[in-house]
């Protein structure tokens, strides 16, 4: 697919999902289908220590399940494998590769994002095709990692040029404030991918920001 192509659906995307393999101790086979038929129309695959073999086979159950639903692919960290692993683009975090070189070895059709966790890293994103912009609120799926507030996520709203999503312990009771902070994309982890019900919990999310949409449009 072309880069072009892929940055149009991009543009439509509001429910980006990220997960490991085991989302809530389950197999991916067992939650991402149910979580995209719920609203996710992005999703993450991160495996910061796995083997190439066993990013490469849940990449494969993955991207299967992301094109049966219409959902764009992203392997994270590692832009060397995403070809092989059928990913339509790669995300970066500010201490990996840099844009122009996982760009590079992604292929000049695969999309590139990249983390952002201050206004100058916002405002200094250009190369990328999207960025993530937290953590709006501590997370155990970031440890170390101090959380930003919503001040970037005001920022964001009003300097960033490029599609952007809030993360960082987005969920049913945090979104509110997120998007009247300025967001109308968010990703989430654990709200989706430690839910019982994760079609459910996705439906719920997508709602919130699809009625989001609504009023902006309305307004």
């Amino acid at each position: 697919m072309p880069l072009t192509d892929r940055r149009d659906r991009l543009q439509r995307c509001r429910l980006y999902l990220v997960s490991g393999a085991a989302p809530g101790g389950r197999p991916l086979a067992d939650v991402l289908p149910a979580a995209l038929a719920g609203g996710v129309d992005v999703f993450q695959l991160r495996m910061k220590d796995a083997r190439d073999d066993e990013i490469l086979a849940a990449a494969a159950v993955a991207a299967a399940a992301c094109r049966d639903a219409g959902a764009l692919f992203i392997l994270n960290d590692r832009p060397d494998l995403a070809a092989a692993a059928g990913a339509d683009g790669v995300h970066v975090g500010q201490d990996d590769l840099p844009l122009a070189r996982a760009r590079e070895l992604a292929g000049p059709d695969r999309l590139v994002g990249q983390s952002t966790h201050s206004p100058a890293q916002v405002d200094a994103a250009a190369g990328a095709d999207y960025i993530g912009v937290g953590p709006v609120h501590a997370t155990p799926t970031k440890p170390g990692r101090p959380a930003v507030g919503l001040e970037l996520v005001g920022h964001a709203a009003a300097h960033a040029a490029l599609p952007w999503f809030a993360i960082g312990g987005v969920d049913a009771a945090t979104l509110g404030a997120v998007l009247a902070a300025g967001a109308r994309r968010v990703a989430v982890v654990r709200a989706v991918a430690d839910a019982a019900d994760p079609a459910a919990a996705a439906r719920g999310l997508r709602a919130i920001l699809d009625a989001e949409a609504l009023d902006g449009a309305a307004a």
